[in-house]
């Protein structure tokens, strides 16, 4: 979340931010509790420094065997009211906390001003959409027609926006997970981690899911939340403590389940695996000193492009708009591939740099080299890759005339040498 100082010093500048990010949230409120607060605070102040002097008052008169109790009846009535104020400054904070974790991540300066993905800015490609010799078909016309992928019964086990991977189209699937986190872990340098699927409300909001965006998770009856990326257990991790900057920047990866019920989005999607209430991600985390974290951004989207190139599939890479901005994010890129059945590309990965944002919320610091004072820390996100979506991706630009489709040249090793899915 954004510094309470900063939000009361830089008041425009945050209202400027919201109007270019298509937030509707009006800061009066915010501001009117803030006043209150201060005022509140400052009457507590002087009601304790009276209570404080009258203790020693009261004293002296004891000691002088002289009469105290008018004294001490007032700072019976001095304190009550220090107890009533101290119930409202509570109530007042429970309010002002929910908007400040209700509002957004300032943007990096430079990121375009734009309401929507149309505003979005192409940064690079990477490789020529193949040209095919034939109409090229959606991945669940060729998924069926395989009978890799069931929609019809993974419609009957969990409803609608759930499938079933069956035969090569689980055995893929699985050799993509392998494939990426080799790739992150022996190349990149990361570590891999597997980390709790169901997660304390505090570890969501720690990074930024919750309050915002509740409708979209799933919630068990106990206030525990299914997670809906990795991002949110492993940004967690070092969660309200202190690390050494010599200890930074740490790289993790884990591959899991995503579960999102996808609230708002319905007529997105419905055919196929684009969008699902239950995914599976590897993803990266980052956590760094306060310098780097540009240059770390830029190294981790190289990241996740390697996985395409070394897969050979089409690719390009934009930085979103200040309209199409995740809530904690202040620079995002998305990585989006190349999708033939579509004729477009469409998002497989999306990085960004959350600067401090999440740090303050789950009280992460370091301690800068040579000082003892203390410093948030710097989180990185980005998706290495969706998995699905590589699924479709594969299915799709090497789909073959006869409904197969080959298997990419540095896949075939976690396919046990297979080179062809077909029936």
């Amino acid at each position: 979340m954004l510094d309470l100082k900063f939000i009361r010093e830089n008041r425009e500048k945050v209202q400027e931010m919201l109007k270019n990010r298509n937030n509707d949230l009006n800061l009066d409120e915010f501001f009117q509790l803030d006043d209150q607060r201060r005022e509140i605070l400052g009457e507590v102040e002087l009601l304790k420094q009276r209570r404080n002097t009258a203790s020693s008052e009261i004293a002296k008169l004891k000691k002088e065997k002289k009469d105290a109790s008018t004294l001490i009846e007032e700072m019976g009535k001095v304190s009550s009211d220090i107890k009533e104020l101290d119930t409202k400054l509570a109530e007042i904070e429970e309010k002002l906390t929910y908007i400040q974790m209700t509002i957004p991540n300032m943007y990096q300066d430079g990121t375009p001003v734009g309401k929507d993905e149309d505003s979005n800015v192409e940064i690079r490609r990477w490789g020529t959409p193949r040209k095919f010799d034939f109409e090229p078909r959606a991945h669940w016309d060729i998924g069926e027609d395989l009978g890799i992928l069931d929609f019809e019964r993974g419609a009957k086990l969990g409803g609608s926006r759930f499938v079933l991977y069956r035969g090569m189209g689980a055995r893929v699937e699985r050799a993509l997970i392998n494939f990426m986190l080799d790739m992150h872990t022996l190349e990149h340098g990361y570590t891999e981690h597997i980390t709790p699927f169901i997660v304390k409300r505090e570890i969501c909001e720690g990074t930024g899911q919750l309050p915002k965006f509740e409708e979209d998770m799933y919630r068990t009856t106990d206030d525990m939340f299914l997670i809906s990326t990795s991002e949110i257990t492993m940004t967690n991790i070092h969660r309200k403590e202190i690390l050494d900057e010599k200890e930074l920047p740490k790289y993790y990866t884990a591959y899991s389940p995503c579960f999102r019920r996808e609230a708002g989005s319905y007529g997105k999607d419905v055919k196929g695996i684009i969008r699902l209430h239950q995914f599976n991600k590897v993803e990266m985390v980052k956590i760094t000193n306060q310098e780097s974290s540009y240059e770390e951004l830029e190294k981790m989207v190289s990241n996740a492009e390697d996985v395409l190139k070394r897969l050979e599939i089409p690719y390009r890479v934009i930085q979103l708009c200040t309209g199409d901005l995740g809530f904690g994010a202040a620079k995002t890129y998305d990585i989006e591939v190349w999708i033939p059945s579509q004729n477009k590309y469409r998002e497989i990965s999306s990085c960004s740099n959350c600067e401090a944002f999440q740090a303050r919320r789950m009280g992460l610091k370091y301690r800068p080299n040579g000082s003892s004072k203390s410093e948030f820390c710097h989180t990185l996100n980005g998706s290495g890759l969706a998995v699905g979506r590589t699924l479709v991706a594969v299915m799709e630009n090497y789909q073959q005339e006869d409904g197969s489709f080959l298997i990419p040249k540095a896949l075939v090793p976690y396919m046990g040498g297979i080179e062809v899915v077909k029936k």
